[in-house]
């Protein structure tokens, strides 16, 4: 039976909820008890039949669609069959169930928006963290001022006391409290201090923790550039600014050219090793009015802050032509690549209502590029198909990468 018929799967486990593959032998039938002449063997411990089960699970999820072994894949495939990430069990289940084969490259993208997803998850946790962190220390400087006051209190009352007196045993007395309370109230105050200062302390720990994990999930690591979120933040800060200072501001899609047949021809490692090489010559762009992030895929985008949509358009295209004009070899097979090139969409920012249909017009104008035959800039909102043609069509362009 293969791994999707439905007589083969099994009621308990997420192996089984998934129909992932045939039922486990011990599970079709009771085993007849094994017995020798001289002693029965060892019964399996319920741990070894746990650890056995699950491994059983990977075997079968990974046969039954058709997936490599590697550390990678079986790291999956343990996540799948144990449940330990539930949220990747909903997307392989969904993905199963709708009849679309499981493929490495659909695993590994998956994965990777989970880790960015589980990465802001976590940033929001240390938020609420820090949030506790912070109002527990405001109750703690809270209770320290109440108790102050109320030890400086008792101590006025012993000394307006000590002052309606007259000198003997009573005043002796007198004193003799007052000394208590005054050293009971130094005590709790220096017990206060240091709460106070641990609960500073804990307050610094958790803010650098939540502006590491707030760089850590803002970063696409492949490429090293800021991811999609990141940008998106970003965006917001410098339209304000643009407009605040009458700046022109505009924003680019910029994807690879053919960048399926890179990684059909040469496989995933060389094509991450493309990603990055753009990535790095887009990054060389980046200044303090200039920000690259990547999009998503072999997308990136591009927000140019203080240029014209002229300006913007040359400065992608200068970019382009660097890329284009390098001829790049896979070091693993020391074949060619061939030309490697992109083609970009760019909008004027303030020519639309908002940053949503800027980006709508900046990826509508990217896909004319593609249509115009790659490797070339398009300036959104012009007439003429081929738009801001930084380059005439290219016959040979279906030899690209």
């Amino acid at each position: 039976m293969n791994a999707h018929d439905p007589g083969t799967s099994r009621s308990p486990g997420w192996a089984r909820w998934l129909g992932l593959g045939p039922a486990r032998e011990d599970e079709r039938a009771p085993r007849p008890a094994q017995t020798t002449d001289t002693q029965q063997e060892p019964a399996e411990s319920p741990a070894d039949k746990r650890r056995r089960h699950v491994l059983e699970d990977i075997t079968r999820f990974l046969m039954g669609h058709g997936l490599p072994i590697s550390p990678h894949t079986l790291t999956i495939a343990h996540d799948v069959v144990t449940g330990a990430n539930p949220a990747l069990v909903r997307l392989v289940g969904e993905h199963v169930a709708s009849g679309a084969p499981l493929t490495v490259e659909w695993l590994e993208e998956t994965v990777r928006c989970d880790e960015e997803e589980s990465g802001a998850r976590q940033i929001h946790a240390l938020v609420r963290k820090l949030e506790g962190a912070i109002a527990q220390f405001g109750c703690t400087a809270t209770a320290a001022r109440s108790a102050t006051t109320s030890y400086n209190e008792t101590l006025a009352e012993q000394v307006d006391a000590l002052g309606g007196i007259a000198p003997c045993q009573e005043a002796s007395s007198a004193i003799e409290a007052l000394t208590s309370v005054a050293r009971e109230m130094l005590r709790r105050t220096r017990d206060m201090e240091r709460e106070i200062s641990r609960s500073e302390r804990e307050t610094e720990a958790l803010q650098r923790s939540l502006e590491d994990a707030r760089r850590e999930a803002e970063i696409d690591h492949l490429t090293g550039l800021p991811n999609r979120r990141a940008f998106e933040a970003v965006f917001e800060d410098e339209l304000a600014l643009a407009k605040d200072k009458n700046e022109p501001l505009c924003v680019a899609f910029c994807d690879i050219d053919r960048f399926k047949r890179v990684n059909d021809t040469h496989g995933h490692e060389a094509g991450d090793r493309v990603l990055r090489t753009v990535a790095q010559a887009l990054a060389e762009l980046s200044n303090d009015k200039c920000h690259v992030a990547r999009h998503g895929g072999e997308e990136f985008v591009v927000l140019l802050r203080g240029s014209n949509l002229a300006t913007a358009c040359t400065v992608l295209d200068e970019t382009r032509e660097t890329i284009a004009a390098r001829r790049l070899v896979n070091r693993a097979t020391n074949t060619p690549f061939g030309r490697i090139s992109f083609s970009a969409g760019v909008a004027d920012v303030h020519a639309y209502p908002n940053r949503k249909s800027a980006l709508r017009a900046a990826d509508e104008a990217l896909f004319r590029a593609k249509l115009a035959g790659r490797n070339r800039v398009i300036a959104a909102g012009q007439d003429d198909w081929n738009g801001f043609r930084v380059i005439p069509p290219d016959p040979a362009s279906g030899t690209a990468a």
